[in-house]
């Protein structure tokens, strides 16, 4: 994965979070204070980050928050902030959603390219110094993530300290040869998993799946077996590693933050795409992002 876009903007990372608090501090009014009713809203990488903020938001005690694909937000929910992430700032579905809440109720969009969302939505969070040119996601989504982990109240220097050590770390073989995936999460985490699956899928065509960690029994383990991975991101369930064991899976639990983990399994997904001889800067089938006409 050397010498491409992704590789270089996935190193970049830990530098980017340390920034957190910089621009948590120089968007802070700009973003949903305490005790608002909010909705983040995203299309596939955003709406998995979307979907960990929201977790994060709520269980500080900062309002009730919800995540939502894009094409799927509900009407008649009372928010009183909906944020929209999107990095390119032209995602059809975002736009729509955005229009349709035009005068009703007040907008945030967070972005890399300002210029294509800022008459759309009535306020603007620039992200365009994370902005990316691979058409995978890594450094802009976390850097949201971070910035808003910021806002929350969290100090993202320990996080962004581990993810160097896992920049710096080799990558296992067993990890590198795997067939299939299997992420989980729990709480926040969730979103993690979905979106290190995500990652896996579009960088190098691999197979695999994500769910909540407590699920994963209730079906998905059937699929466990050697040469297949499963992943935890945070704290595994009790006994869930065993269970994992006697199908005769590899589990794997860093016990680093979620956020620093989805570095490694950035890597990992990087590395399997040059194994495969493919190029994650342009998936198969991919463009850097949807605009439907």
């Amino acid at each position: 994965m050397s010498g491409t876009f992704m590789a270089a903007e996935i190193a970049s990372q830990p530098g980017c979070w340390r920034n957190a608090a910089a621009l948590a501090s120089a968007n802070s009014e700009l973003l949903p204070p305490p005790g608002a009713r909010v909705a983040i809203v995203g299309c596939g990488t955003s709406w998995f980050i979307g979907q960990a903020y929201a977790v994060l938001r709520e269980s500080a005690g900062l309002g009730e928050t919800d995540a939502f694909a894009a094409s799927e937000f509900p009407d008649g929910r009372g928010y009183d902030h909906v944020v929209a992430l999107t990095r390119s700032g032209t995602t059809t579905e975002v736009h729509a959603l955005l229009a349709k809440l035009r005068g009703r109720t007040p907008t945030i969009a967070i972005t890399g390219v300002p210029r294509e969302i800022e008459a759309a939505a009535d306020t603007i969070v620039d992200l365009s110094v994370v902005d990316e040119r691979s058409v995978v996601q890594t450094r802009f989504a976390t850097t949201a993530l971070a910035m808003l982990r910021a806002h929350l109240g969290e100090d993202l220097t320990a996080v962004a300290d581990q993810a160097e050590r896992v920049l710096a770390e080799p990558l296992p073989d067993e990890l590198v040869t795997a067939e299939q995936f299997s992420f989980l999460g729990t709480g926040w985490s969730v979103g993690i998993a979905n979106e290190a699956a995500l990652k896996f899928r579009e960088a190098c065509l691999l197979w695999t799946e994500s769910y909540p960690a407590w699920d994963y029994r209730h079906g998905p383990i059937s699929i466990s077996e050697p040469g297949r991975v499963t992943w935890m991101f945070g704290q595994a369930p009790e006994g869930l590693a065993d269970d994992v064991a006697r199908a005769g899976g590899l589990f794997v639990e860093s016990g680093l933050d979620p956020l620093a983990d989805l570095v490694r399994a950035q890597r990992v997904a990087g590395a399997i795409a040059a194994r495969k001889g493919l190029d994650p800067d342009n998936p198969r089938s991919l463009t850097r992002s949807v605009v439907l006409t």
